[in-house]
């Protein structure tokens, strides 16, 4: 069960945040839920989540490996929050964490009681619609808060006008 949603509390709003996970639907997902905090006065969280590596290396090696998996999720973070500053003109929140991605949008979301909704795009490819996605849609998955999937076949100026 999830803690009680802050967003509608005087001091807060609400907060949609999108998944960065390098394939091509997350930029649909980031530029929806952008559009979407824009035009209700919410926020963004951008999450990127290191996958459980194989990090139990020699304790040297192991932090170099950590070191550079967190300048690459730096990198790329970088990159999609000014695409949002430049595409959509507000500042997301950055968020980088270690682990299992369902488990780790569970413990945000559990931390930031503002985040309201999760976006999510379905992918395109024959491997099926994207881990997350399958997540969701799987039974023993359960996000705690509602989650929109947007099909892989709209375009930007669609996703403008649903946002």
């Amino acid at each position: 069960m999830v803690s009680k949603r802050l967003s509608r509390l005087e001091g807060h709003r609400r907060k949609f945040m999108a998944i960065i996970d390098g394939t091509p639907e997350c930029e649909m997902a980031v530029h929806y839920a952008g559009r979407r905090a824009k035009n209700s006065n919410g926020g963004l969280v951008l999450l990127f989540v290191i996958p459980e590596g194989d990090f139990q290396q020699w304790l040297g090696v192991e932090q170099i490996m950590r070191a550079e998996a967190q300048e690459e999720a730096e990198a790329i973070m970088a990159k999609a929050a000014q695409r949002v500053r430049d595409t959509i003109g507000i500042d997301p929140e950055i968020v980088i964490r270690e682990g299992n991605a369902t488990e780790q949008i569970n413990q945000l979301v559990e931390e930031d009681r503002d985040i309201a909704i999760l976006v999510l795009a379905a992918s395109s490819t024959k491997e099926g619609p994207g881990p997350l996605v399958s997540a969701v849609a799987g039974r023993g998955a359960a996000f705690p808060i509602p989650v929109t999937v947007l099909p892989d076949t709209l375009t930007g100026e669609e996703i403008d006008a649903l946002a």
